[in-house]
């Protein structure tokens, strides 16, 4: 057999052999081989050719997909074979990689969880279900996870929720919303407690009057087309106290009110 030619093509190479049989490989396929026109092939070293030229592609692929940001093994192995890699190349592909240490899940694992102290807002369970997500075994996360105080992120963000929710909401709202959003950022409950009981807040007896007499004003006129008396006082009570106000603010604004 024969190389009758070979042609650039983008990226890739085309090469012929004996005028119709045609097939692409990549620079260093040609390089490797010394591929030229005219050269005479055996049927066993274009076999060979042919299992390079794949590796070689799935391997500069994998490079290009890396180019742009760190990926984890998971999501190298995935693209490989969205581009219909068989799973022999994808595997040496990953082996080569991380010999070559473009690939490591460990660091990849480090460098997200230190992003996100740096500039996130994301506790210890939530990284750990999107690491988990990119492939990233438990063990890893856990010990890369144990190694970070989360401490200064927590209060870090439970100061910004201050600074949104400060003399819009009642004490015990205020309290629970801050909480409640720190849990949803990932950060276990006790983490939240203890950054909330460090918060300076400051307890402003003028906004929270206004606070209760406007929803208490609400809740009358809802109420009021169903109930009076002291049934109509009941369930402005409970409504008030569903939305964080103490039952010693409501009772003097209801006082205030007679």
């Amino acid at each position: 057999m024969k190389i009758t030619k070979i042609e650039k093509k983008k990226h890739l190479y085309l090469v012929e052999i004996d005028g119709k049989n045609q097939f692409y490989v990549t620079q260093d396929t040609i390089a490797r081989y010394l591929l030229s026109k005219d050269k005479q092939l055996s049927q066993e070293l274009l076999a060979e050719i042919k299992d390079f030229a794949r590796l070689s592609s799935a391997k500069n692929l994998a490079l290009y997909y890396l180019s742009f940001k760190q990926r984890s093994e998971t999501e190298v192995r995935n693209y490989l074979k969205k581009h219909e890699y068989q799973d022999k190349v994808i595997a040496q592909v990953i082996a080569e990689l991380k010999e070559a240490q473009w690939l490591d899940d460990r660091k990849y694992a480090e460098a997200l969880i230190r992003q996100n102290i740096n500039t996130g807002d994301k506790g210890a369970y939530l990284l750990k279900q999107k690491l988990l997500q990119k492939g990233i075994e438990s063990s890893v996360i856990d010990q890369e996870l144990s190694q970070v105080d989360f401490g200064p992120l927590v209060d870090k963000v439970s100061q910004k929720l201050l600074k949104k929710y400060q003399n819009k909401l009642p004490q015990g709202a205020l309290q629970n919303k801050i909480i409640h959003s720190l849990t949803a950022k990932g950060f276990d409950y006790q983490e939240a407690k203890n950054a909330f009981d460090a918060l300076d807040i400051d307890h402003d007896n003028d906004v929270q009057e206004t606070l209760i007499n406007k929803e208490m004003d609400k809740a009358y006129r809802r109420y009021s087309k169903k109930y009076e008396g002291y049934a109509l006082k009941q369930h402005v009570t409970q409504n008030l106290a569903r939305k964080g106000f103490s039952l010693d603010t409501i009772n003097k604004a209801l006082r205030n009110l007679d």
